[in-house]
């Protein structure tokens, strides 16, 4: 049957940053969409005006021009020109209003008919605004049959006075319907635009958040790491202090655990940034051999060393050793179980004579958090691939021939030793 695990919670500065992340996308949202509320807003005006004034200007101008088409002719008023006048064919609506002096308007010549016109008080408005202002009016009122319409008023002169007006009126709904139109495709797209704007300001924060969620999870995973590797020496140097153990044994034990403490603030400072790795020369053989003298057990494995020398720092290239060792004694098979180390040019290989690891899981066991989950496994793998990535190697596990697992750290050479000592010409073997 499989199990699901909840996953953990995450910290609280994890979790505080997270509602950083979120706070800094909700006010570049609401940022975005004030500013495009507010130029929206400026937007519908300056259109609403600018309609209003070309409406008044077309209705405007043509009923100026219509009224000077006409004319009165001793006191008769001449509308043969609006049957030829281009003016004329292309108005909506148009009408002539005529009254005597101190009379009731009446209309003439009405397009497209009466029902077009607003009703008989309105007109008179229009007339007696007509008369007050000696010029062309302009006012929005609506036909008798329904609908809005703005209108001009051009007078037409009789003498020395006002004898008629000339009526010309357009619809106000194709207009408003543009208009609100715009409205609609401004509200759709301010809508759009903040939502990109809000996964932008999403994205962006992410990223901006990436280097600090990355070093809280550095400095939770070393913790993690300290007390796994330091967990092992402490239970042992335990054991020998209650068993009088020798004086050597303790020494060794509290020697080694000074250079774990020691690798693990390298390794921090080397993953936060604050500190690049160096590099020098040194004999790869001489320093696994040491490596295995100082195991607790060391007397199950065997080393087999040829001179060796690479660009690499001595601590970390130690702990990556001292990872594969112990990783094949507690996983390679039963206490005591034989484990062989190999040091070639540019290869270090460690066999044990376990069950092996699965080929499925063979690269998951170099990934983080992976604490012992078949056999073969264990959470110093992933320090040994990230020290031979800092050393522009690699790490792998293989199927060593008649059996067992074969981890491999494979470093780049440099120039072979110009002398090495009697101890180191052949194979070499440590341990009983």
């Amino acid at each position: 049957m499989k199990r699901h695990t909840q996953a953990p919670a995450p910290s609280p500065a994890v979790a505080r940053l997270r509602r950083t992340r979120r706070l800094m996308t909700l006010l570049f949202a609401s940022t975005t969409a004030a500013c495009l509320v507010v130029l929206a807003v400026v937007a519908i005006r300056i259109d609403s005006a600018s309609r209003r004034s070309g409406l008044d200007h077309e209705v405007g101008s043509r009923a100026a021009g219509l009224s000077r088409a006409v004319w009165f002719d001793a006191g008769v008023l001449h509308l043969e020109p609006l049957r030829e006048d281009e003016l004329a064919q292309g108005a909506q609506v148009l009408a002539i209003l005529q009254a005597a002096p101190g009379k009731t308007p009446t209309v003439r010549n009405v397009v497209p008919g009466r029902s077009a016109l607003p009703d008989t008080d309105r007109l008179d408005e229009v007339w007696h605004s007509v008369l007050d202002e000696q010029g062309t009016v302009q006012v929005s009122a609506s036909a008798t049959k329904g609908g809005r319409l703005r209108w001009a008023a051009a007078p037409v002169w009789d003498g020395d006075r006002i004898g008629a007006a000339v009526l010309v009126g357009t619809e106000l709904a194709r207009s408003e319907r543009d208009h609100d139109l715009l409205v609609r495709w401004l509200a759709l797209g301010c809508t759009a635009l903040v939502c990109c704007a809000a996964a932008v300001g999403h994205l962006l924060s992410g990223r901006a958040m990436r280097p600090a969620l990355r070093g809280l999870g550095q400095q939770e995973q070393f913790l993690a790491e300290a007390a796994h590797e330091l967990r092992t020496p402490l239970a042992t140097l335990r054991l020998v202090v209650e068993r009088h153990g020798s004086s050597d044994e303790a020494l060794r034990l509290v020697d080694r655990l000074s250079r774990l403490v020691s690798g693990l603030l390298a390794r921090a400072r080397l993953e936060s940034g604050a500190q690049r790795v160096e590099l020098v020369r040194l004999r790869l053989d001489q320093l696994v051999e040491t490596t295995v003298q100082e195991l607790p057990d060391h007397r199950s494995v065997t080393v087999t060393a040829e001179p060796v020398v690479v660009l690499g720092d001595p601590d970390l290239l130690a702990q990556a050793v001292r990872n594969l060792v112990e990783n094949a004694q507690r996983h390679g098979g039963p206490a005591g179980s034989p484990v062989e180390v190999t040091v070639a040019p540019g290869l270090v290989t460690v066999r044990d004579h376990g069950g092996g690891v699965p080929l499925a899981d063979r690269e998951r066991v170099f990934t983080r958090g992976v604490t012992g989950t078949g056999p073969g496994t264990g959470a110093g793998l992933a320090i040994v691939r990230w020290v031979a990535g800092l050393h522009h190697g690699t790490a792998r596990l293989t199927d060593a021939p008649g059996g067992g697992l074969l981890a491999e750290l494979r470093l780049p050479t440099d120039a072979p030793p110009a002398s090495s000592s009697s101890s180191h010409e052949g194979p070499g073997t440590v341990g009983a």
